[in-house]
């Protein structure tokens, strides 16, 4: 085969690859790939950019792989030598340079957007936000609606183009909350509280998820976010608060027992104070001044 047609037939060979990876990613469901809210289309746009100054450097340096070890085959007669190469300034600078420039961009990107992306920043918006207190347990979530007095297992609601309070703590081992086409994971700690802000700007059901092993139920452990109108929301809290079942002491001490695959639930009232008692619950005042520190977990089945 002539070099020309080798050169033809390595071009075919990448085009049919790229188009085999367009496909797939065009009929393929990747959720961070299709946010559906302002900090999930960030976090794409972000992860696009990065992809893009890196295959900068990767792509040259596979095509130069594979231009080397094709030139320089055994059999290859006609290859020259060229042991003055080792000394050029020219492509010596080309390798330190370039990947530094690259590097240094990324630096100051990722440097920014620690900061316009950060889960605690509240987000600009003339709605008022909505307050979800979430709770992971084994192996299962729990969503309070504080201002709303209600409560959900497994899945929560959401008015579209409404900011949401995320506050989130742990009555078991640390566990990540994840919604992929909302936004980032953030860690829920047992007596901690962390925050993440997010918005969803389409209606339809996200899946939530576990994003840290928890245990032999962290395989299971999964929640729908569903995004809807105003008006079905306001009509999904008022049937939610019909619900007779309130969320005490003595039905969250059962609802915390280690479980698998457990349904979706609501509950019509919740105990007053109920997730700061979750969160206090592994702290011990030292003082007088409140301060303390955190029970560390016991081992068992975890």
């Amino acid at each position: 085969m002539s070099k020309k047609n080798k050169i033809i037939a390595g071009g075919i060979v990448l085009l049919a690859l790229l188009a085999v990876v367009t496909n797939f990613f065009h009929h393929s469901d990747v959720q961070v790939l299709n946010p559906a809210g302002e900090i999930g289309e960030k976090e794409r746009n972000l992860m696009y950019f990065a992809l893009g100054l890196s295959l900068v450097v990767v792509i040259p340096v596979f095509i130069m792989l594979f231009s080397f070890a094709y030139t320089y085959r055994e059999g290859n007669k006609k290859a020259k030598y060229n042991p003055e190469l080792s000394g050029s300034k020219l492509a010596e600078a080309i390798w330190w340079v370039v990947p530094t420039v690259l590097i240094t961009i990324l630096a100051v990107v990722a440097w920014r957007s620690s900061y316009s992306l950060d889960p605690y920043k509240e987000l600009s918006s003339n709605v008022k936000p909505i307050r979800i207190q979430v709770v992971s347990l084994d192996w299962k979530w729990l969503f309070i609606y504080p201002d709303q007095k209600i409560a959900t297992v497994n899945y929560f609601e959401i008015p579209q183009n409404t900011p949401v309070d995320f506050e989130l703590t742990s009555d078991s081992v640390m566990n990540s909350f994840w919604i992929p086409r909302l936004g980032g994971q953030i860690y829920c700690m047992p007596g901690m509280t962390s925050h993440l802000h997010l918005v969803a700007e389409k209606t339809g059901e996200f899946k939530g998820s576990s994003a840290n092993i928890s245990g032999a139920g962290f395989s299971d452990m999964f929640f729908t976010a569903k995004s809807t109108t105003q008006g079905e929301f306001t009509d999904w809290m008022a049937g939610v608060k019909k619900t007779r079942s309130k969320l005490d002491d003595g039905l969250y001490a059962e609802l915390a027992k280690p479980s698998r695959n457990t349904p979706k639930s609501e509950y019509g009232s919740v105990q007053e104070g109920l997730f700061s008692t979750i969160v206090g619950k592994y702290v011990v005042p030292i003082n007088e001044q409140g301060a303390g520190y955190i029970i560390p977990m016991q081992g068992g089945s975890h």
